[in-house]
């Protein structure tokens, strides 16, 4: 069996939805224009908010990621440098910014260790969910975020059996790269899979608690950068949800939207598609 056979599969992107979506409604005759503008401004102002929250959390895990591996010391860590100018540039609070930094550290804002939780659930449309979070209050997040899930109708249950935990490592771009270039020293360094994202970037799979050594390993042998690393959860292809009514889309991302604004969520998995995206 050839390397590129034993390593042939590809990624299968994580399901997430681009477009914002927010439901505005309104009873009023088309008389009443100051209400119809009030309703207009509101249906803006949410969608706005659901942008920025869904901004907050991606500039956050920048830093938080920077900081996890190459430390908090801007000196010596240009990535983190990066993040915290594009942070800035967003309009990103200093309190979510130092919350980040800590966050990468491994605690609090206020010097309190982090615990990883995570929190399975089952969504509106049968949307299988997992949601990983880091807290110094696991008690208090667990009930708001449990709460929260069994407010918009939602199920707390298990659901990882749905998903595959992997390690994942991306380089930075490299023009002209391709992955097969990659596969013995790939193969080496311990990686499961191998293949590029949507950006022409080496995109590299390892087992959970390797993924910070092959990704080392296979940066040393490759003279490529890497770009991020982390753990993930990654839907199984046989058991994905399509979404396809517009309307459970926007439903959907509006419960997104809320479990982001949740104090301590880093990332949510889900195993669902939709042609909204």
């Amino acid at each position: 069996m050839s390397l590129t056979t034993v390593l042939s599969r590809r990624l299968r992107c994580r399901n997430s939805f681009g477009s914002d979506f927010s439901r505005s409604f309104t009873t009023a005759s088309p008389r009443c224009a100051g209400h119809n503008r009030w309703s207009q401004i509101k249906h803006h102002k949410a969608k706005n908010d659901k942008a920025k929250s869904k901004e907050r959390q991606i500039i956050g895990k920048e830093i938080s990621t920077a900081t996890q591996m190459w430390g908090p010391d801007t000196k010596f860590n240009p990535r983190l440098t990066l993040a915290l100018s594009n942070a800035k540039r967003a309009g990103i609070p200093n309190a979510v910014i130092e919350a980040a930094i800590a966050r990468g550290q491994g605690i609090s804002i206020t010097g309190e260790t982090l615990e990883s939780v995570t929190i399975e659930a089952m969504l509106p449309n049968s949307v299988a969910a997992v949601i990983e979070c880091q807290t110094d209050q696991k008690a208090r997040l667990l009930q708001d975020v449990r709460h929260l899930i069994k407010d918009v109708g939602g199920t707390v249950t298990p659901t990882t059996y749905l998903f595959q935990k992997k390690g994942r490592v991306l380089f930075e771009k490299k023009d002209g790269l391709n992955p097969d270039d990659y596969l013995d020293q790939a193969i080496e360094a311990g990686a499961t899979d191998i293949t590029t994202d949507d950006e022409g970037r080496l995109l590299v799979f390892t087992e959970p608690n390797e993924t910070k050594s092959v990704g080392e390993s296979l940066a040393k042998s490759s003279g490529l950068a890497i770009h991020e690393l982390e753990i993930i959860w990654d839907p199984n292809q046989d058991t994905l949800v399509e979404v396809k009514d517009e309307e459970h889309v926007k439903d959907l991302e509006d419960i997104l939207s809320a479990i982001r604004e949740e104090a301590g969520v880093r990332d949510i998995y889900l195993n669902a598609t939709s042609s909204f995206s």
